[in-house]
């Protein structure tokens, strides 16, 4: 495996849960996925699939991570060559290395940074034998866009085009809201950031959407397994449907499907 090929490239989400058996039931029926417990590490760890396809997991939030605050979340890892060089640029960059690198035996080296701006990310460097990586353009059950809240656009794209090798694709207009910025590779777009308008709706986030077959039966999911539609379905520029969740122990996620 050619690791430079995963430079910048979102390869996996995790979910730091409240009730890890209670993500096993909510995301399946949203998202088509099945679960497999994995037993590689020290602590009970469910994987995500797609078919024969793992995409992500789940785990249980950490006790310190509970006992600062912290809600359930999901959490993507950014691809790259060298975790420990990219920790060094980020504090050079003014972000902050959250989680210094560490290895995972026969899957990789990770490490959790934060932008100047406080948005979480890992990094993360595959090993040999470690997935499929990334997918473009993806399928139904894999995740689809990524999308960055932020109190500064310009400094944070700027950071994430040193670190990440990231380029700016297309730009819409939101309005009183400002510029959508997308992101990706060689005219291809796979994420936008906007400038959050109330710093009341909380810090700088990611949120990482789902791609879905029929969202408007995802939705009747969410709700009936005990979580929350924030916002659509909608329909974005280009015809593609929208909508914004949080499942029933408050993790942020979203759902995307393509326009018929």
């Amino acid at each position: 495996m050619n690791h430079s090929n995963h430079r910048g490239w979102f390869m996996w989400y995790d979910l730091m849960t409240s009730n890890m058996r209670g993500a096993e039931e909510f995301y399946p029926k949203v998202t088509g996925w099945s679960v497999e417990n994995w037993r590689g590490g020290p602590m009970p760890y469910q994987l995500w699939r797609v078919g024969e396809v793992a995409v992500g997991g789940s785990m249980e939030l950490p006790e310190e991570a509970r006992a600062m605050g912290e809600p359930s979340q999901w959490r993507a890892h950014v691809g790259v060559a060298d975790v420990d060089g990219v920790c060094r640029r980020v504090e050079e960059l003014r972000g902050r290395v959250v989680r210094q690198p560490q290895d995972i035996p026969q899957v990789g080296r990770f490490a959790v940074i934060d932008d100047p701006q406080g948005a979480v990310l890992a990094i993360f460097s595959p090993g040999e034998d470690s997935g499929p990586g990334p997918q473009s353009p993806p399928s139904p059950g894999r995740f689809s866009w990524h999308e960055l809240a932020t109190n500064d656009l310009n400094s944070t794209m700027l950071f994430y085009t040193e670190l990440f090798g990231w380029e700016e694709t297309d730009t819409a207009d939101l309005g009183e809201i400002g510029p959508y910025r997308m992101f990706g590779f060689d005219g291809h777009s796979f994420g936008g950031m906007f400038t959050t308008p109330d710093s009341r709706l909380g810090p700088p986030r990611w949120l990482f959407y789902v791609l879905v077959k029929d969202i408007e039966g995802a939705v009747t999911e969410v709700r009936q397994g005990g979580g929350t539609i924030l916002n659509g379905p909608m329909k974005v520029p280009g015809g593609d449907l929208v909508a914004q969740c949080l499942d029933p122990q408050g993790a942020a996620f979203a759902l995307h499907a393509k326009k018929a």
